[in-house]
Formats: C-alpha cells, sequence, structure tokens
C-alpha cells in the first residue's frame, strides 16, 4: 500500500514543470537496498565524461521496488552557453521510441485486432508479393545478385523482432536502394506514405531467417494508423502517454518547451563533444515509431515503471501481465546479433538478456532494455525490480562506455 500511494504522488510530483535541476531522489535508497554511498558513484561516473568533454551534460535517474531513489543532472544543457542541464530536459530519445510503438502494438493485439502471427499485408496490401535479394550461384548469371519471391509473408511479430528482412541504412543489398528513399523523404512525407514506398524495396533475407536492424518500427506506427484509425501520434498520446501521466513526451518540441531541449553534439577534436549541423526538434507529420520521440527521465521513468509492474500503473492498465511476459521472451532463437548484444536476445520491441557470462556485465538474467542513436538508454530488471535511466546528446556514440559504466554504477549500488 505505501508503495502505490508513492507512485500516485510522484506522478503529481512529475506533473510539474519544470523539475529542478539536479533533483534527488526523495525516497532513501536504503529502504529500497540500494546503498547511498555505492549509489553516488553516478554523479561522479558522469562528471568524468563531462570534464573530459566527452558529453556535454546527463541526466541519469535510477528506481527500485516502487520508489525513486535517484535523479541527478549533471553538466550542461548547452555548452557553449553554460546553461546547466536540468532533469527536466527534454531528449531525443530517437529508437528508445520502438518500445513505446511496441507497447501500442500490443494494445490492438489485446483487442483482438490480429495475432502477431498475421502477415503485414493484411492491413498494408502493400507488403503483399515481396521479393528478397539472394546471390547467384557461380556461372548462374553475370549479375552478382537475382530477386527471388519470398517464401513466406512478412508478419506482425518479425516486424517487432526485426526479422522481416526490410533494408536498411547500414548493411544487406538493399542499402543503396534504401539510402535513396530516405533520401527522398520531405518534411511533409507521411509515415504512411514512406513505408509504402518501403513495401515495393526487395528484402535482404527471406522473412523469419534473420535478425537485422532497420526500419520495421516505422512499419509498425502505421500499422497503429491503420489498424486503429487514428494517427500514431494521436494514439499514442490517448492510450499510452495520458494515461500514464506522460506530459513531456511527444513527436514535436512546442515552442514554449523549445529551451527545455538539449543541444545535440557530435564527437569533434580528440572526442570534445562538438555541437552537431542538424538540431532537430521533431517532426509535425513524420512519426517514427522507429525513432521520432522527445522525452525526459522522468516521463520515460513512468513508462518503465508501467512495464516493470506488469503493465498497470497509478491504477492505469495499458497491457495485461501476459502481454509484458510475452515480449520480454526470446523471440529469435539463436539468429546472430551485434557484438555488442552477446548475451542478449530479443523480444518484442527491446533486446532481453539471457546469458549473464556472455554479457560480461552486472545486471541479471530477464532483464530488458534498449537505447536510442543519441546514447539515451534505459534497462529494467524485474529480478531485482530495479529500473535505470540515462540521458544524454552526442552522435556517434560507439567510442563511450557511458551506458555501460552507467549500468554497472548503478546495479553495483545493490546491497539487499
Amino acid at each position: 500500500m505505501r508503495d502505490r500511494l508513492w507512485i500516485i504522488g510522484l506522478a503529481a510530483i512529475l506533473a510539474l514543470r519544470p523539475l529542478p535541476a539536479a533533483s534527488p531522489g526523495k525516497e532513501d535508497p536504503a529502504g529500497a537496498g540500494l546503498s547511498a554511498p555505492r549509489l553516488a558513484r553516478i554523479p561522479a561516473g558522469m562528471k568524468r565524461y563531462i570534464d573530459s568533454g566527452q558529453v556535454a551534460g546527463t541526466v541519469t535517474l535510477v528506481a527500485r521496488r516502487g520508489r525513486l531513489v535517484h535523479l541527478d543532472a549533471q553538466g550542461f544543457l548547452n555548452l557553449e552557453s553554460k546553461k546547466p542541464m536540468e532533469s527536466s530536459a527534454l531528449f531525443r530519445i530517437a529508437s528508445m521510441t520502438k518500445p513505446i510503438t511496441s507497447v501500442a502494438v500490443m494494445t490492438l493485439l489485446e483487442q483482438g485486432y490480429f495475432q502477431l502471427t498475421d502477415p503485414v499485408s493484411k492491413f498494408i496490401p502493400d507488403f503483399k508479393n515481396a521479393r528478397v535479394t539472394v546471390p547467384t550461384a557461380p556461372g548462374e548469371a553475370a549479375t552478382p545478385s537475382k530477386l527471388v519471391a519470398a517464401e513466406r509473408e512478412i508478419t506482425i511479430q518479425h516486424l517487432l523482432t526485426h526479422a522481416a528482412g526490410l533494408p536498411n541504412t547500414y548493411s544487406g543489398p538493399g542499402l543503396p536502394l534504401f539510402q535513396k528513399l530516405v533520401a527522398e523523404r520531405t518534411p511533409s512525407t507521411t509515415v504512411g506514405e514512406f513505408t509504402r514506398k518501403l513495401a515495393k524495396l526487395p528484402l535482404n533475407f527471406q522473412p523469419g531467417t534473420a535478425w537485422e536492424y532497420g526500419p520495421a518500427t516505422d512499419v509498425l506506427g502505421h500499422l497503429v494508423e491503420v489498424v486503429s484509425g487514428e494517427s500514431f501520434d494521436r494514439y499514442l498520446a490517448r492510450h499510452i502517454f495520458e494515461p500514464l501521466g506522460m506530459k513531456d513526451t511527444f513527436f514535436w518540441v512546442p515552442d514554449d518547451q523549445l529551451p527545455r531541449l538539449a543541444t545535440l553534439y557530435a564527437p569533434g577534436e580528440a572526442n570534445r563533444a562538438t555541437p552537431a549541423s542538424a538540431q532537430s526538434r521533431g517532426s509535425k507529420t513524420f512519426f517514427s515509431g522507429g525513432g521520432g520521440l522527445i522525452s525526459t527521465a522522468s516521463d520515460y521513468y513512468l513508462f518503465c515503471q508501467m512495464l516493470l509492474n506488469g503493465g498497470e500503473l497509478n491504477g492505469k492498465r495499458i497491457l495485461s501481465r501476459k502481454s509484458i511476459e510475452l515480449m520480454t521472451r526470446n523471440h529469435i532463437g539463436d539468429a546472430r546479433m551485434w557484438p555488442t548484444l552477446n548475451g542478449n536476445r530479443f523480444g518484442l520491441g527491446f533486446r532481453v538478456l539471457t546469458d549473464l557470462g556472455q554479457a560480461a556485465h552486472l545486471g541479471s538474467v530477464g532483464s530488458y532494455g534498449w537505447g536510442g542513436a543519441f546514447a539515451t538508454y534505459f534497462w529494467i530488471d524485474p529480478a531485482e525490480q530495479m529500473i535505470g535511466i540515462l540521458m544524454t546528446q552526442i552522435r556517434p556514440y560507439t567510442h563511450l562506455n557511458i551506458r555501460a559504466d552507467f549500468q554497472t554504477l548503478a546495479t553495483q549500488a545493490v546491497v539487499d
């Protein structure tokens, strides 16, 4: 009962804007089985990245057993103006949009509109009769590849697990065609228009035979539109953001909230953070289910706590417990993933830790999470009833260990 009353109170607190900069968690870490001195290593760890110039600023959040025990802002919202980072800062969360989109899809599943094994073409006919690029046999033809009919249709489950074979921005035979499709996008392009053109491109592999990260979750956002009859932004607002009290999560930053938007950086000389050439505030037309949302650490925490609670928060049920169980299971078998995800498999919208030794970092089997292209990151550990969220803005970020370091610094604070 105490936890329930605290969560209700937290929702009211988070509804007030803005939160003070570097505001600590109000709950005693000891009450959540965490060591306060050990938890204090998080700000020190983030400060090292900021002092070295590798990132401008960070917001970190840790919760355990339904208690928010750490919410801290370090560094600068804008490095050039020396505007301090605030815990209420807005961040482009990029692919941390994907779990939210996946939850939206599951809400429609629970309403009986489809099964995960249904073909996507049932709702988006352009995906019917897909073709796949395959290598030609030696001596078979003068070209290195040819197109063949897909052996099976792309299913909703394939999209949720990145097993559909869709071309993407970084690998596969469909790379040039996909790059051209992205380049032709205009400010007025909608996800529906983009999806229909994407559906006409050849697949990189037969659906269901491999894992390859790509634009599948954008297709899912349009699927939500087709099935629900609502625009994707409105569906998320009505069915996820408003019930959870996520008042600072949107696809387009309103004018009056722009001062809260963190500046986006890129690594410059000696990997020091340099303002990126593009400073997007989102889109009013292209509602990307794969990476379009802007949010805060506090808002995303409400979403994570809902998942950890088995689909419910503050008396508002978004999903059933059984749906969360299904989402956090391995759906791709032994399909190869990125080396950086060793020990993990993929569920419905995020990675799932299955082998702690292979992963080689502090955590628990069954924990799940994902990150965004600008180095944002979250994880949920059901075994420890723990949530961690890191917000910062730099791309590329692969030269940094900031995500892993944050998770280590948070998890080592567990003492009970």
